[in-house]
């Protein structure tokens, strides 16, 4: 497949999951208990068991750089977080979309609804937890590496001998607090060299994840999610919801190549999220060529910013209206990439 490709398979994304690759991200815009669709629960407290299969079908094929991100309500996402949480996946940030007063339709009886006005969402970003099987059970990663480094018998100031640094190895690599810092491939590299030579003999080799080599500096770094940074961009989002020409109404037709010209019918999906929005957090933890996930796709606003920016898409969608609608923008979106890749798309 190459980057500009996508595939989308209509039908409930637990059918294909275990067709696709493993995810390097996954883009959750499912069910927020608000009736929003065919299929949604009624309220946020039957939302755990809504995502119960899906959240153990990611579990089973993530890798350990594997992200979420998981778009909800507040009171949608609280009621999910303890699966995940109990799935092995960490909590890292929750991005707030202020849609700003514009959201708010008409004016609000404040008497009525005794709250002030809801004009947000969030995004929640979870990794994958990564946790090491020793001969003496699961560690997790900072608790492993100190672990390594006493069996190894060797004093802990001695790390930063092995690091060639002044104290950090012992202060960020080794410690066991708040402070710890996950350690860069190469550091683990010369801990793991210093620890195989100067350490007591044993037969399962220190710093190694299989017992049989010490991990290779490369392969450590592949463990943690990458993470993109872009300056000046915050935890908080402002953008009024869509009424502009990327908001699709009715059925899209396509005028010519690479052209979106929507009918004037009312809102072809009730909350759609911008590209904008979209292409911000694949850029963040993914490179090009990755995979991503979208198992509730909707319109597949997640995987035509994913084509957009040249990685690999895979995306379910239940609603054949829907499923039509995401196909011809991932169309678009592929030709628009690389105008050979639209012979190239797969449909299930």
């Amino acid at each position: 497949m190459t980057s500009a490709e996508f595939h989308l398979h209509r039908g409930d994304a637990l059918a294909a999951y275990g067709e696709w690759p493993s995810p390097h991200t996954i883009i959750s815009d499912g069910a927020y208990g608000v009736r929003g669709f065919h299929g949604d629960t009624v309220g946020p407290e039957e939302l755990a068991d809504w995502y119960r299969p899906h959240v153990a079908a990611w579990s089973s094929m993530a890798i350990p750089s594997t992200t979420l991100w998981f778009w909800n309500t507040e009171v949608g996402w609280a009621n999910v977080h303890p699966l995940l949480q109990q799935s092995g996946w960490d909590y890292v940030q929750t991005i707030t979309w202020d849609k700003g007063i514009s959201h708010i339709a008409g004016n609000v009886n404040g008497k009525t609804i005794r709250r002030f006005p809801v004009v947000s969402e969030v995004c929640v970003l979870y990794q994958r937890r990564f946790v090491v099987d020793t001969p003496t059970g699961q560690m997790s990663v900072q608790k492993w590496l100190r672990h390594e480094w006493q069996r190894a018998g060797i004093p802990l100031n001695k790390a930063n001998e092995a690091c060639g640094v002044k104290n950090a190895a012992t202060r960020k690599y080794l410690t066991q607090d708040w402070l710890w810092y996950w350690p860069p491939g190469e550091m683990v590299e010369r801990l793991a060299e210093y620890a195989n030579t100067n350490g007591r003999q044993t037969d399962w080799p220190y710093f190694s994840l299989d017992g049989l080599a010490p991990v290779a500096g490369k392969d450590w770094d592949q463990l943690r999610y990458r993470w993109n940074h872009q300056h000046g961009v915050t935890n908080v989002w402002q953008r009024p919801p869509l009424h502009d020409g990327e908001r699709l109404k009715g059925t899209l037709r396509r005028a010519a190549p690479r052209v979106y010209k929507p009918t004037k019918a009312s809102s072809a999906h009730l909350n759609q999220k911008p590209l904008e929005f979209m292409e911000r957090i694949v850029k963040a933890v993914t490179e090009p060529g990755d995979v991503v996930w979208e198992p509730f796709g909707g319109l597949a606003s997640g995987s035509v910013a994913a084509v957009a920016l040249g990685r690999q898409a895979y995306v379910a969608e239940i609603d054949a209206a829907f499923a039509d609608l995401a196909e011809e923008r991932l169309t678009l979106a592929a030709a628009q990439a690389d105008p050979a890749a639209e012979d190239r798309a797969t449909d299930d």
